[in-house]
């Protein structure tokens, strides 16, 4: 155990907990948490002293924040901002958005303290048995200086740009997910009322060709990175097929929402001229309303 760097955890919640366990096997640790358990189970654990205020940390080089809001962690920094050490890191592990992260770096700038965005992309279970990654924004040499606490929360880490960028990554991996499992729910639905076996739903799913994973491994990594629209299926043909969805549905009496509401962005885009493009066209929408999905310069 490094005992000449200390680090200081705040939050020991459910994923704040196993983090800080992490760090405590290798390095000299100071904890707060609301709850008082939770302080005396590090202090049990793994030897963590117990933040009493501010001034217990003037002499800690870096701060990890694992909070369960964007409120509350600016509300801890202001508190102890004043009372690190000019050169000190503070690590932003909750998940929060970019605009929270610059919020933190305009109250930690005047004193010299420097912040890192390292989200987490794993579940509390992935944090336990160290398969979690992170999603890193800031500078480099921010980063490098509390390398050895980034290696000993996760092994895994993405470096994504900026300061945000890797809260930015989070959010949206976050939307993805929770957007794809309405979609999942408006399947299995579907497929329950049309006698389709659950596992071979899933079974389906799951095959690399179909309908979870080309999106994004071919024509979003592909065709609308590359901006290549010629050939491949036509849009027109995708939207022929959303209606056919939807009648199915309606016949089986199944709601949906998700699958619906993408079913617009076809019609859109069919009314937008990109008919006969590869159906990854719907994605020149955005670029008409000034967000193109990609850079300028990625093709």
């Amino acid at each position: 155990m490094n005992q000449n760097t200390r680090v200081a955890i705040y939050g020991l919640g459910n994923m704040g907990y196993p983090l800080a366990e992490r760090i405590g096997r290798h390095f000299a640790t100071q904890v707060f948490d609301l709850d008082a358990a939770q302080r005396q189970r590090a202090q049990d654990s793994f030897g963590a002293a117990a933040i009493t205020g501010p001034e217990d940390v003037s002499a800690t080089q870096t701060v990890v924040l694992c909070l369960p809001s964007p409120a509350i962690s600016l509300s801890v920094l202001a508190q102890i901002a004043p009372r690190l050490p000019r050169g000190a890191v503070v690590v932003e592990t909750s998940t929060v958005n970019p605009e929270h992260i610059h919020a933190q770096h305009k109250l930690l700038a005047p004193y010299g303290v420097d912040l890192i965005d390292a989200s987490i992309m794993a579940g509390v279970g992935q944090m336990v048995a160290g398969t979690a990654a992170l999603a890193l924004g800031g500078s480099p040499e921010a980063i490098a200086r509390v390398q050895p606490v980034l290696d000993a929360i996760a092994s895994r880490q993405t470096w994504f740009g900026a300061l945000g960028a890797g809260a930015a990554a989070k959010v949206i991996n976050n939307a993805v997910a929770h957007a794809v499992m309405v979609v999942v729910a408006e399947a299995g639905a579907m497929a329950t009322a049309a006698g389709v076996q659950c596992d071979k739903l899933i079974a389906l799913l799951s095959d690399a060709q179909m309908g979870l994973h080309r999106p994004l491994t071919y024509r979003y990594a592909e065709r609308i990175v590359q901006g290549d629209y010629a050939g491949g299926m036509p849009l027109d043909a995708a939207r022929k097929d959303s209606v056919l969805a939807l009648q199915l549905a309606q016949t089986l009496g199944v709601p949906l929402f998700a699958i619906q509401g993408s079913h617009s962005v076809y019609d859109m885009a069919a009314a937008a001229g990109y008919g006969r493009e590869d159906y990854a066209a719907v994605a020149k929408l955005w670029a008409d309303w000034g967000c193109p999905a990609v850079p300028s310069d990625a093709a």
